[in-house]
Formats: structure tokens, sequence, C-alpha cells
């Protein structure tokens, strides 16, 4: 490895530094936006990355330049033996952090080994306070668990505990000022992430659709001005912003109304061992098949780097011609 210098560029001068990982396809929920309702095929576990193939891919990953993973899934949880691996994940010389994306339903025993992996943040997916609704976005009647877990993690002292929000037109636009008011008491960071047509969620887009300009006027018409807060290096896509005298920030992932791809510095690597550069992009390159045929770490080095190659300048959601992306969110990881 020690021809490859600790500096990870794609072709545009971007330096790629945040790596997402999906340890799992397989979610306890199935959010409307997510996996379609009448189920979805799993993948078989023989073409799940094991844990050993993942702390070697990331091993790797973080010598190349990675120095952020976020585990995800489907639901990271899921997975038998999940807190082993993020000690172990935790060990990796040279990464910096590590964070986990949950919908929250399993977190609360888990948050101790969170925070002996080294985790100080944390982000919880939830959509709704109704409880009716959330059963109806997720399938899943679990709203008073995921609340128990948002809770208890900001009483470990996550810091902070950022909350995601699927804006939906129709379903759950009428909560946005609730969700926004998560933010004032507590030092939560409540974030809204605009519907994107992914998967079987695509038919659905023209209908769902919430740009985040009109998210924000909701909040600003019932809460007041939203003052900008200063990114800084590592944030990521969010512009944030605070509620006058609020605890905590509200912020904005708007991929289709306002893409992010100059300044994008994130990989995925699915469940099934694939190296996505783009999450709106179903352009990938296999790790798991020549990992598995034997290739040694520079080699497998070098597929990865050529993997960075396909970053492509930006992604094309939101265009007339776009036609959504196939591949499906759970199977991504997020």
């Amino acid at each position: 490895m020690d021809n490859h210098p600790r500096n990870l560029e794609d072709r545009y001068g971007r330096r790629l530094t945040y790596l997402r990982v999906s340890v799992t396809d397989r979610c306890n929920l199935r959010c409307m936006y997510c996996i379609p309702r009448n189920g979805i095929e799993k993948v078989h576990h023989a073409h799940v990355l094991s844990y050993e193939e993942l702390i070697r891919i990331c091993r790797i990953a973080v010598e190349l330049g990675i120095d952020k993973i976020r585990i995800t899934g489907g639901e990271p949880l899921v997975r038998a033996d999940i807190d082993k691996f993020l000690l172990r994940l935790a060990e990796t010389p040279g990464l910096s952090e590590i964070t986990l994306t949950t919908n929250g339903v399993l977190l609360a025993p888990y948050l101790e080994t969170l925070k002996e992996a080294g985790m100080r943040r944390i982000n919880i997916s939830l959509d709704t306070l109704v409880r009716g609704k959330y059963q109806f976005i997720t399938g899943r009647d679990c709203l008073l668990p995921v609340l128990d877990s948002i809770d208890k993690a900001n009483a470990a002292g996550f810091d902070p505990v950022k909350i995601n929000a699927v804006v939906m037109r129709g379903i759950n636009d009428d909560e946005v000022e609730d969700l926004a008011r998560l933010s004032i008491d507590r030092p939560f960071h409540v974030r809204f992430i605009e519907y994107m047509p992914m998967g079987g969620s695509s038919q659905d887009f023209p209908d769902l659709y919430m740009p985040s300009s009109e998210v924000a006027g909701l909040i600003e018409e019932s809460l007041g001005s939203l003052d900008p807060v200063l990114s800084k290096k590592g944030d990521g896509p969010a512009r944030r912003f605070k509620i006058k005298g609020a605890a905590g920030e509200v912020g904005f992932i708007s991929a289709v109304s306002n893409h992010f791809c100059d300044s994008c510095n994130r990989l995925r690597l699915t469940a099934t061992g694939c190296l996505r550069t783009c999450l709106l992009s179903d352009m990938e390159t296999d790790l798991k098949e020549p990992l598995r045929q034997g290739v040694s770490d520079s080699e497998l080095a070098d597929i990865f780097k050529n993997g960075v190659l396909l970053k492509p300048r930006r992604h094309s959601l939101g265009a007339p011609d776009s036609l959504g992306i196939h591949g499906r969110m759970s199977a991504i990881g997020g």
C-alpha cells in the first residue's frame, strides 16, 4: 500500500474522505419511500459482505484517505453481532470518526456500545410524531421506541442527535413545524430531506415531492426567521439554520432542488460489496468478487481508486429527462 498516497481524489479534484458502509439490506421497517409494501427479494447471506471483508475494505479505504465512516443499512442494528463489528472497526488506524444512521427502533440497548466504539454523533430517522401516521409511513407501530431511543441518546451525551425527516406532500408536510420545534428545547439537529425518485418511489415523485424552500417557508411562517449557521468542514450537505433562542438547529438537504455535487466528499459501499460513487447514480464498481478471488491489498486499492474515477460531476435528478434511480435505498445504504 506504500504506493497509494493518503489523498483520494476524483477526476474533478474533489477530495473524498467520507465512506457510508451498508452492512445489510434487511430492515425492520417498510418505509414507503424505501421498500415497496409488497416486499422485496432479500439478498442471500452468501452475497453480503462478511464482517471480515467489511473490515478489510474499510481499512484499505482509510489508508487511501477516508477518515470518516458512517454505518448504514437497511437497518444496521438488525444484523447479528453488529456491536462486535463496530468495536473492531473503531480500532482501524487513521479512522477519525465512526457514526451511525438508524431508524431508532432497536437503538436504546446499543447506546453504551456505540459510545465505547467512539461514536459521539448519531442520526435517527423520524418522519412523523403521530403514531398512526408513523405506522402508515413505515408499516410498523414503532413510534414509541423510536422516541424513547432519541431521549436516551440525548441523555447519554450524543451530540448532536440528528433527526432526519423525509418531507412528503400530503403525508407529513403538516408536521414540519412540530418537527422543527424539537430543536427548540433540546439540542437536536432536525434535518428535512427532500423526497427523491429512488426505485419504487419514482412513480410517486411528482405528487409527493416538496422543495426545501417551501419547507423552510412553513417553519418561518410559524416559528420565526431562520438564522444561518456557518457550516464546518465535514458537516455534510445540510444547509444549517437556527430558530431564534433554540438549543438546536434545523437543516435542509436539498438533493433535487439545490444539489451539492460540487462539494460532495462521499462514497458508498453496498452490503453486497459494490462501491457507489454517487447515491443518485446507478454506476458502481464490484469490490466483492476480486476480494473473494484473492487479490492483494494493493490490487484491491487500485480497483477502489479506479472506481472513484467513475464519480460523476453531478447527478441528474430534477432534470426534465431524468427517470430517477433504479437502485433501492434499502440496498444502497442511503
